[in-house]
């Protein structure tokens, strides 16, 4: 799985990123990729619980899924973030809000107000808390302030899609957490299979038959001959998937919502050795995390929502690493390829 998974690196002294596939370099302009099929792509702009500490920003992420970009919670700061690691707000047309703690959203009305400063043209599309609403609406209302873009705001009620597009599609599920709290899971569309032009027509097969091909049928000749479906297409690459599930206890349910994700992304507020103060604020451990990673059979993980009683965050790696190896630790400034 390692050549499947890289890092890209902000360098800030050097005014650029460096791409890391383990111990290749590469140089690139900026942590962001050109739309191509199949591409996901996760950048981490905060990965702190509850405030700012030792450098580190409170959550907030952008995942890329070829030339859809979605911003996962807004907190405190996140518009610096972004433009620290050139992510543009015209990208973004997909914002989802896990749950009302401030570390996960105190930074959205001003992100959402500046987009207004910015004379954005686009729809935005945010998925939240029901009450979240209630709050936007406040807020733009005691600054008698119109955004000039459309807003549309969807509340999560209910466990199931919430986004269906043609490339993609946006489940969310719910987490137990001491307020009402969603994780959100992220899927490319499965993609039709590619026909080999050469051997549909050595078999004769009718064009008005290759949308039946591209989904996997097989073709019967008008003598009865099965021609095999692999006989003359090709399946095209895995979609990809990619998991957030946002502040919550140690909850094994959570696995079968998540099964299999080629990324997940899970909570590590604590070290193992607080688990009695992880459970009592419903927040999860180091060993936790990969025991959720590995009853899901998941292909990777990233750990982050480090608390601030914590400077250093080598041990969060390894202990979470000694239950499941392939994870990561959620480095802002830093994009993930899957």
């Amino acid at each position: 799985m390692k050549e499947k998974f890289l890092a890209v690196k902000n360098r800030e002294k050097a005014g650029n990123a460096v791409q890391h596939i383990w111990a290749k370099t590469t140089p690139v302009k900026q942590l962001a990729y050109k739309p191509t099929p199949n591409l996901l792509v996760l950048t981490i702009l905060g990965n702190n619980s509850a405030i700012p500490a030792f450098g580190r920003n409170p959550t907030a992420q952008v995942l890329q899924l070829e030339d859809d970009y979605f911003l996962i919670d807004c907190g405190e700061g996140t518009q610096l973030q972004m433009a620290r690691y050139k992510v543009r707000h015209s990208r973004i047309n997909h914002i989802f809000i896990s749950h009302l703690h401030g570390d996960h959203y105190f930074g959205l009305i001003g992100l959402l107000t500046s987009m207004s400063l910015l004379n954005r043209t686009q729809d935005l599309h945010l998925y939240g808390p029901e009450p979240l609403k209630h709050i936007i609406d406040f807020q733009l209302n005691v600054a008698d302030t119109t955004l000039c873009y459309k807003l549309h705001f969807y509340p999560l009620t209910t466990e199931g899609r919430i986004v269906d597009e043609n490339k993609f599609t946006v489940d969310c599920f719910s987490v137990k957490h001491r307020i009402e709290c969603w994780g959100f899971l992220f899927k490319q569309k499965k993609k039709p299979r590619s026909i080999d032009p050469v051997r549909v027509k050595s078999y004769e097969i009718p064009a008005a038959f290759y949308e039946k091909l591209q989904r996997g049928e097989d073709y019967v000749t008008k003598k009865g001959t099965l021609i095999p479906n692999d006989e003359v297409t090709t399946a095209n690459t895995p979609e990809k998937s990619y998991a957030y599930c946002a502040d919550t206890i140690f909850d094994e349910t959570i696995c079968e919502k998540i099964q299999g994700v080629d990324l997940l992304y899970h909570e590590t507020t604590y070290l193992k050795e607080a688990s009695d103060k992880a459970a009592a604020r419903y927040h999860c451990t180091t060993v936790q995390a990969g025991t959720i990673a590995k009853n899901a059979g998941v292909q990777k993980l990233l750990i982050g929502h480090f608390s601030s009683r914590y400077e250093e965050l080598d041990e969060f790696l390894s202990e979470t690493t000694e239950v499941f190896e392939r994870t990561e630790l959620a480095i802002e400034g830093t994009c993930y390829r899957v």
